[in-house]
């Protein structure tokens, strides 16, 4: 039979209709007589055609309602005839199943495509499974295409680049059929020029693949988890009912007394898993996991058919296959060129509404992913469950952050409170206040700055007792336990999550699967090797060097530096806003202007440092991404943690340069009365307030930090989101048509998912974590209240994590992962650097150490009166600079002879005047040696932590160990079993040899 010929053959009598109550063609199929017959995997004949298709389906394929006009059939009464039969979207769930209402859709690939007619995304609408249309070996041509060629019909013109994407979706869908899955089409939707390919993965496929990815299974053996006995069993029960309101509703989360034994999944052993229930034994998660596996694997190959008769013909289309060559890549290239424009998998049903069956989405929606259930702890494992063990991890780690700032933010408060309880027994700040001692402070500022009183500074002083006070060195050693502390309490955590969701073992066994190269690296060594092709032919094993990526590695160099630098100039730009901002405001007339001037400036301009965080937060993303794109690197995970490094090496830059200005240069380098330091040879530097730096440093500390979690990480979270929402349903009701019918249908579950927004991956999340985690250790003796705030904001942040997870986005691929990967190194990194950073804190910034130098070694009466003038020098005012004395010298009602000001000096009566006094260097020798003990005692103090907390807990250690000894024995009696049928069949054998011999014999 010639290829381009279509006979028509005549459907049995049984089957007048198509096997899921659609009008197809009462009676007629469309289908090649020449279709053979091959063995499958199992050994079976099957069609090549329609080996996907379950046995009741193969051979009903209605190609095209063309066709069907054609041999008389009228469409109008196919409309009719659709109308009283069943409707095919409730027998599928609503895109949840195939048209056949039996196989469950593991995932969806999208894609754009420009219509020709309404008649023909009718027709695809028909097509219940279109793997059967493609052959995986691509042997005939489409029985639509020729019976349209046959008749005559020609198509209309098409775009060469629509007809590359079609030609590449064919090729790739094709192999995906080869792979085993099935495939059905749908492009008739509410959503205008888009079509779904629903994606079925079979139960062999499943089996081969749960194997190839040594996913760890459920067997039938069962066993006990021990429990704990006498006064901790009554302990843990109290606990239990003390804490059973705020235990989420959700079977998952009930304490486990039976566990199943799990071990990696085998075909050859499928008799010890639980496959009493094929249906759930490979979860949606597991299913859609696999899938994607595959749909990575896949590649797009060169077509190796041919279109038409003859030798020419062969050639020419073996030049069109060669100019439309789609290369050997994935799902993910096929998305990054535009062949597909989405792929996911799909939520488990709706999650609220009238009438919704039980579905995990739905659980998940009333029990975690909403603001009433902020007190009650997290589902983990229901999250687990349906989002994966890396989402799961992230939130079970957000869970325990949250909690241990609990502790935290109470030390905290008590600090405090504290501060508020001893401001007015602080002998510094009443002598500041006291008005009596009428100490002149010498101007801030030239020319238009004039004298002023020290206890006009009264406020500030006071309130940077709150923050200044012997407490918060107490509160910087017990954050920086509470940082280890923490650390190994996750450490546990996250094993006693691994043995849960039997993870353990799972790095060693799976890493070389995981670890396939990446769409865009081999891109790059393809294109390496044809250049290498024009100079010889010895391409095998090619890869990347170091010399392929040193342009990458440069421009990585030098853009990290350039974006490092640009933070610097940008503090140093609000630091001249400041300067020239607090001269223009002294030169107001008013005293009210003139007092309000430091406040006004440090407002404002740590205003505008919020909002050049925030935006330039969101630029070293986009740049920090592109960074890592071109250096091109091999895997997923060395892509995941080089662009996880570089974000955060620049948004750390970014959120914590002006504080660590304020905290560590501000005031350093202003020089003194008389011998200033300018910038451009006419600003100032600033100097610190009267009463030191920390109160600035906990301003900017505080605006920073709450502006970064209510502006970036809540309103941005929610807003954006919803407007992206809302901007793309404004797009597709301009698109969508105008039929009523297609109004009044209801969507599809993979419709209404691909109106979500895509997920981005963990990476915005973890970072917005880690920058909090910063400002709540690094710098937290100049704010002891950062713990509280950040406690506050995780309890709205997970549940506005968990809404957006559940509710705006399309649901993620499950990945597996026993840990939180880089996030927890760069976490100790900053622990560590926390005890650092607070022990300069407190040696330099604050005056604990001036005060206990005074207390021990200057005090006369070991108390701390007389703290505030040794501290202060004195100026000569004559000896300022011509041009920089005041204009107005008798501002304050008297002529000033001698004014003071913060720094330790030598009076202008001495032979060296103004030189570096001894107590400067005393002072000095005191803060390094705090320094130095500060940091090795705390970090002792932490490794000890560290070291006496083990990693596993004992019980999940003694668990592991009893797993491993229950899997021998299984293994055991699996093999004596085998040796006994065996001996027994050898017992069977002698016995009928001993028979045949007997008949024999007689």
């Amino acid at each position: 039979m010639d290829k381009d010929e279509i006979h028509l053959r005549r459907l049995p009598a049984a089957a007048p209709w198509g096997p899921h109550g659609d009008s197809e063609f009462h009676g007629v199929d469309f289908l090649p007589d020449d279709l053979s017959e091959a063995p499958d995997e199992t050994g079976m004949r099957v069609n090549k055609k329609y080996s996907c298709l379950p046995a009741e389906e193969k051979g009903i394929h209605i190609i095209n309602i063309r066709a069907i006009e054609d041999i008389g059939y009228d469409q109008h009464e196919s409309t009719l005839l659709n109308s009283l039969s069943k409707n095919p979207d409730a027998d599928c769930k609503y895109g949840l199943y195939f048209r056949d209402g039996k196989r469950k859709v593991d995932y969806i690939l999208v894609y754009h495509y420009k219509k020709s007619s309404s008649g023909r995304a009718l027709a695809r609408r028909t097509h219940h499974n279109d793997t059967s249309a493609r052959s995986t070996k691509q042997d005939h041509p489409l029985p639509g295409k020729s019976v349209q060629l046959e008749m005559g019909e020609s198509e209309p013109p098409a775009d060469s680049h629509e007809d590359d994407k079609r030609f590449r979706r064919e090729e790739y869908e094709g192999n995906l059929v080869e792979a085993g899955l099935e495939l059905e089409h749908d492009e008739d939707t509410k959503i205008h020029g888009v079509g779904f390919v629903k994606i079925h993965a079979p139960w062999n496929v499943l089996c081969r693949e749960a194997e190839f990815l040594k996913l760890k299974m459920p067997t039938k053996k069962m066993y006990q988890i021990n429990q704990t006995h006498g006064l901790l069993k009554k302990i843990n029960s109290v606990i239990q009912k003390i804490t059973e309101p705020i235990q989420p509703k959700v079977a998952e989360h009930k304490p486990q007394t039976v566990k199943r034994l799990s071990y990696p999944f085998s075909r050859e052993k499928q008799h010890l898993f639980d496959l009493s229930d094929r249906d759930s034994f490979f979860d949606s998660k597991t299913r859609s996991t696999i899938v994607y596996e595959i749909l990575k694997r896949t590649t797009c190959t060169k077509a190796k058919y041919s279109m038409g008769k003859g030798e020419g013909r062969k050639k020419e289309t073996t030049l069109l296959n060669k100019r439309r060559k789609c290369g050997k890549y994935g799902i993910t290239s096929l998305l990054a060129n535009g062949v597909y424009s989405a792929a996911y998998p799909l939520h488990d049903g709706d999650y609220e509404g009238e009438n919704i069956e039980p579905n995990d989405r739905k659980l998940l929606c009333e029990e975690w992913a909403s603001y009433g259930v902020f007190y009650k702890y997290q589902p983990i494992d229901l999250v687990r469950k349906y989002f994966g063990e890396k989402i799961g991890l992230y939130f079970a780690w957000l869970g325990v952050y949250t909690q241990m700032l609990i502790p935290a933010s109470i030390v905290g408060i008590i600090v405090f409170l504290y501060g508020c309880a001893t401001v007015d027994e602080n002998i510094p700040s009443m002598e500041m206040c006291d008005q009596r001692n009428n100490i002149t402070m010498c101007p801030l500022c030239d020319r238009t700055c004039s004298y002023w009183k020290m206890s006009s500074a009264c406020a500030t002083a006071r309130a940077s007792h709150l923050f200044d006070n012997p407490a918060t060195v107490f509160f910087s050693v017990f954050m920086a336990l509470w940082a280890a502390t923490f650390m190994e309490h996750w450490k546990r955590k996250q094993m006693r999550l691994n043995y849960r969701w039997d993870l353990t073992g799972f790095e060693e066994e799976e890493e070389a699967v995981k670890d396939h190269p990446r769409a865009e690296y081999e891109a790059k060594v393809l294109e390496k090797s044809l250049r290498k092709e024009h100079k010889h032919k010895e391409t095998d094993k090619e890869k990347l060097t170091w010399k392929d990526r040193f342009p990458a590695y440069l421009t990585n160099f030098v853009g990290i530096i350039f974006m490092v630098g640009l933070t610097f100039a940008i503090v140093f730009g609000v630091i001249i806003y400041r300067i020239s901002t607090a001269a223009a405001l002294a030169i107001s007339s008013t005293p009210s202007g003139r007092s309000s001037v430091r406040v006004t400036v440090t407002a404002t301009a740590v205003i505008i440092n919020l909002v050049v965080i925030i935006i330039l937060d969101e630029v070293y993303g986009c740049i920090a991404r592109w960074l890592t794109q071109i250096e091109v690197p091999k895997t997923d995970k060395n892509f995941e943690e080089r662009l996880i490094f570089k974000a955060f090496l620049l948004k750390f830059v970014n959120a914590y340069t002006p504080i660590f200005y304020v905290a560590f240069f501000k005031g350093r380098f202003v020089g003194r009365p008389g011998d200033y330091v300018y910038i451009f040879h006419s600003f100032r530097m600033e100097e610190c307030a009267p009463g030191g730096c920390l109160m600035e440093l906990c301003i900017q500390l505080s605006i920073i930090m709450l502006g970064k979690q209510l502006i970036q990480n809540n309103l941005f979270e929610i807003g954006i989101p919803k407007m992206k929402k809302f901007i793309r349903y404004m797009k597709l009701k301009r698109r969508r048509s105008l039929d009523h019918e297609e109004h009044i249908k209801k969507k599809q579950r993979y419709e209404v998912d691909y109106n979500l927004e895509p997920f981005a991956g963990l990476t915005p999340e973890y970072m917005e974590m880690i920058i909090q985690f910063g400002f709540v250790t690094l710098f937290v003796a100049s704010f002891p209240l950062a713990p509280l705030f950040a406690l506050l904001n995780n309890i709205i942040e997970i549940r506005l994590d968990a809404k957006k997870f559940v509710t705006e986005l399309r649901r993620p691929v499950a990945v597996r992962a026993k840990d939180i990967g880089i996030w927890y190194n760069i976490l100790r990194g900053i622990g560590k650097l926390a005890v650092i950073i607070n022990a300069f804190v407190i040696s330099f910034t604050s005056d604990f150490i001036p005060r206990l130098v005074y207390l021990y070694m200057y005090s006369e009466n070991g108390t701390m009166h007389g703290f505030v003038n040794h501290t202060l020098s004195s100026f000569n005012v004559s000896d300022f600079q011509a041009g920089t004395a005041p204009n107005d010298p008798m501002d304050l009602g008297y002529e000033v002879q001698i004014c003071r000001y913060k720094d330790y000096r030598e009076p202008p009566w001495s032979e060296n005047k103004y030189d570096i006094s001894k107590d400067f260097w005393a002072v000095l020798a005191a803060r390094l040696a705090f320094v130095i003990v500060f940091q090795n005692l705390v970090m002792f103090m932490s490794d000890f932590v560290d070291w006496i907390i083990p990693d596993i807990p004992k019980d999940i250690s003694q668990q592991i160990h009893k797993e491993k000894v229950l899997m021998v024995e299984v293994f055991m009696r699996e093999e004596q079993g085998k040796l006994q049928m065996l001996e027994t069949w050898k017992d069977k054998d002698k016995k009928k040899a001993t028979i045949w011999d007997r008949l024999e014999e007689r």
